[in-house]
């Protein structure tokens, strides 16, 4: 009898020191992260940064510039803890919310991603939105950038930047895409965007919004028959492998938006935030131009270590997608602010002129 009293003891002072320290965690969760792990740094600021790309991507190499920057920049006080590839969050979903709760405190989700909360981020992924790179920076260093940022406030969240990961591209197992009508009844793997579903629908295509960490399993089971997506991530993510067929189509733009937990950022002292802010205009403009290195890179190498059948869409055939296409822009440009519209248009217009 004795021995079980004196094991219930000890249990329930087990228990209360487990639940004491659980406590303590979720406490200070959502205050500033230390590494009390380095011998001789005190204090040191830790940021999580998670992402799902793998790290030879433009995202995945912006991130870790970005980090080493601010790390060098401080001296080594601030560290950030990156987690690629979906090692942390198996999705950007999971990732903001993440963030929102302060798990995390920075992510860089593709834009399609905000368009639940925030319709109005629905602009970058209308079909053939930006004819070329510089209309795309031209959009988000401009008004349309500073519109669409402001949005984030209203939400806790911190926009940081825009990264570019170029334009989308078709893979697909079930005979080459020259025009619109060789999707039909096909079932492709897309981005949650509800604009990018109608796209598809339009087109006659099933559409299935599916992690992109699980694209390629779902390419390979033939769960899907095609995607789209960014020769870099084609070839990173070894898309290549699981299909037969890839249109050079230039349809569409794959963004990222750099988010911090605004809380987070209140938090850090004016010095830091100035590093962070340095640091990722470096960063930013590192990944413009290396997304177009990658890209062009990656056709190469997909060229040289595949047979995938390649077609590149000619100038007379893109119309032909544009037209077919645009009862999208109809359907949404009614949701979308008037100025950001004629904004669009204006861009739209100087760059297809040149």
């Amino acid at each position: 009898m004795k021995n079980l009293i004196y094991f219930s003891i000890a249990f329930l002072v087990l228990l209360i020191g487990t639940l004491t320290l659980i406590f303590k965690i979720f406490q200070t969760e959502d205050k500033l992260a230390f590494d009390d792990e380095q011998i001789g740094l005190k204090d040191q600021v830790v940021i999580r940064f998670s992402h799902v790309v793998a790290e030879n991507t433009p995202k995945g190499l912006a991130v870790q510039y970005f980090a080493d920057l601010v790390s060098e920049k401080t001296d080594t006080k601030v560290k950030v803890e990156i987690f690629a590839n979906g090692s942390l969050y198996e999705n950007d979903e999971e990732a903001l919310d993440a963030l929102k709760r302060g798990k995390i405190q920075m992510i860089a989700p593709a834009t399609s991603k905000l368009t639940t909360s925030f319709p109005e981020w629905q602009l970058v992924d209308l079909p053939f939105v930006f004819p070329s790179y510089e209309a795309a920076n031209e959009a988000f260093n401009g008004d349309i950038g500073l519109y669409l940022f402001s949005l984030l406030e209203s939400d806790h969240l911190k926009g940081l930047s825009f990264w570019s990961n170029g334009f989308k591209q078709i893979t697909s197992n079930i005979g080459p895409i020259q025009s619109p009508k060789d999707l039909s009844g096909q079932h492709f793997r897309i981005m949650p965007s509800e604009l990018i579903e109608k796209q598809y629908s339009l087109l006659d295509v099933n559409p299935s919004k599916i992690p992109f960490n699980l694209t390629y399993q779902s390419l390979e089971d033939h769960i899907v028959d095609g995607t789209e997506n960014t020769l870099s991530n084609i070839y990173s993510k070894k898309f290549y492998r699981v299909q037969n067929h890839l249109t050079i189509s230039n349809h569409g733009f794959l963004g990222y938006i750099v988010l911090m937990n605004n809380d987070y950022w209140n938090q850090l002292p004016p010095d830091i935030q100035q590093v962070v802010i340095e640091s990722m205009a470096e960063a930013s403009e590192m990944i413009q131009k290396k997304s177009i290195e990658l890209n062009l890179q990656s056709f190469e190498n997909i060229k040289k270590d595949s047979d995938i059948e390649i077609y590149e869409l000619k100038e007379k055939e893109k119309k032909q997608w544009v037209e077919e296409l645009q009862p999208v822009y109809e359907l949404y440009e009614s949701e979308f602010d008037n100025d950001l519209i004629d904004e669009l248009h204006k861009i739209q217009e100087k760059y297809e002129e040149e």
